[in-house]
């Protein structure tokens, strides 16, 4: 499975951005997809999940009500809307594909938030 994404940039505090994730290469064996994202000095957290079946997602605490995980099946893409962006949303965001038993990550687009 590869996966690029796309859509990172610069934006003022209370901006929106959208990310998106092309995936391609044996996407049907994919079990669930997600967006994570590392900040600088930082772990790398999840930021939204979602299983392959279409069942609920997840979200970080710290996205709820302001980002939005959604899939276009037929065009093997996920997306990552942000929007009411705060500084501390800056970070490098990579997509996630989880294929038993094995992960696969895009190589990642910063977001960076001015305040």
């Amino acid at each position: 499975v590869q996966l690029v994404e796309s859509g990172g940039g610069l934006v003022q505090a209370g901006g929106s951005l959208r990310l998106s994730c092309a995936a391609s290469g044996s996407t049907a064996s994919i079990n669930t997809m997600g967006w994570y994202r590392q900040a600088p000095g930082k772990q790398r957290e999840l930021v939204a999940a979602i299983t392959s079946g279409g069942g609920s997602t997840n979200y970080a605490d710290s996205v709820k009500g302001r980002f939005t995980f959604s899939r276009d099946n037929a065009k093997n893409t996920m997306y990552l809307q942000m929007n009411g962006l705060k500084p501390e949303d800056t970070a490098v965001y990579y997509c996630n594909a989880y294929v038993p038993y094995r992960n696969y990550w895009g190589k990642g687009t910063l977001v960076t938030v001015s305040s």
